[in-house]
């Protein structure tokens, strides 16, 4: 059967250890609880788990957030036409599904970096568009985690080193917990101060209930004097770790926590056995643009550029989304909306 249950999807991601967090079931429940509705579709050697969000008069929006998810080396064995059929077959299949959900329109954020992919291949022009607006942040930064510890301070800002060996000398203590309302309270704190929303106490207490258990997730905190001075929410999948949420106090600030919490979080990934660290988000420019800029700038995410970039890593950009339309005139009401809302932004 194409669509397919919890037990099921988990028996198909088996076979792909390396699949993106974004694509486990346990993302699936975890945006479950939060108004959205989980369809797992497998056509042979392919699959997905798509997200469903309701609209207006029984339609909805599907989002594919960091898939499909296939096979490689079952797919590398098929001659050109057979692979271009496999992925046709997979999308009718998502596509039949969509529809019968009353779908205006299917996102997909591919999980590969930009040119990794054949776009003409798997998103062939006549059935996809390439996308407004992305959900996840397009560009990042990726640190090399299967190095040596030693190495990977190396090829961090000498700043970032000090900063994080003063915190260390100053007694800053890095501790893991499961206890939500410091966290939210910082997030709270962060959010007001650096302009932009958060998600509610039950979204980040759902996270740590749902990933933890399953050492997929850790909450850390550094804590000086007794005070919490920041919170950072680190996930873990496969080899592959993503920073997600982080908060910081106004409070002593001369001390430096965020840069040694961040630090143990790396470290507690490198433990779980992952091999890259993705710092989640920076500004969507060349290198050139962003070194140029980003003194003089604190808008959106050039606000936690400058204290990223001190990390070092590989600077690296994800393939453009792609939408699948099933309704064109709600669809280019969908564009317009979109860019009404860039423009005011």
């Amino acid at each position: 059967m194409p669509l397919l249950d919890l037990a099921q999807w988990d028996a198909f991601l088996s076979q792909h250890p390396q699949a993106h967090l974004l694509q486990t079931s346990a993302w699936g429940e975890f945006k479950g609880r939060f108004g959205w509705e989980v369809l797992r579709v497998q056509r042979g050697s392919i699959g997905a788990q798509v997200l469903l969000r309701k609209l207006l008069a029984g339609t909805c929006l599907a989002y594919l957030p960091r898939g499909p998810v296939w096979s490689e080396e079952a797919l590398s064995s098929l001659e050109p036409d057979q692979l271009a059929q496999a992925w046709a077959e997979f999308w009718a299949e998502l596509d039949a599904a969509c529809r019968r959900k009353r779908c205006l329109f299917l996102k997909v954020e591919a999980d590969a970096w930009e040119g990794e992919l054949n776009e003409a291949l798997i998103f062939p022009p006549q059935r996809f568009n390439p996308s407004p607006q992305s959900i996840q942040p397009r560009r990042t930064l990726v640190i090399d985690l299967s190095q040596p510890e030693g190495a990977i301070l190396a090829q961090m800002k000498q700043k970032t080193r000090y900063n994080l060996n003063l915190a260390l000398k100053k007694g800053v203590e890095v501790y893991r917990d499961v206890d939500v309302a410091p966290f939210y309270r910082l997030m709270t704190l962060t959010g007001e101060r650096d302009a932009f929303e958060i998600h509610s106490l039950g979204y980040y207490r759902s996270a740590i209930e749902i990933f933890a258990p399953r050492g997929k997730c850790a909450l850390f905190y550094a804590r000086y004097q007794g005070e919490i001075l920041a919170g950072l929410m680190a996930f873990a999948h496969g080899q592959r770790a993503w920073y997600f949420y982080g908060a910081s106090s106004d409070q002593q600030r001369q001390v430096m926590a965020p840069y040694l919490l961040q630090w143990e979080a790396m470290r507690w990934a490198r433990q779980q056995g992952c091999r890259t660290y993705d710092l989640w988000g920076v500004p969507d420019y060349e290198r050139e643009v962003l070194e140029g800029s980003f003194t003089g700038r604190s808008d959106g995410l050039w606000g936690v550029y400058r204290f990223k970039r001190g990390f070092g890593g590989a600077l690296l950009r994800s393939a453009a989304a792609q939408d699948r339309v099933y309704s064109q005139s709600l669809y280019q009401l969908y564009r317009w909306w979109v860019g009404r809302r860039e423009m005011q932004t």
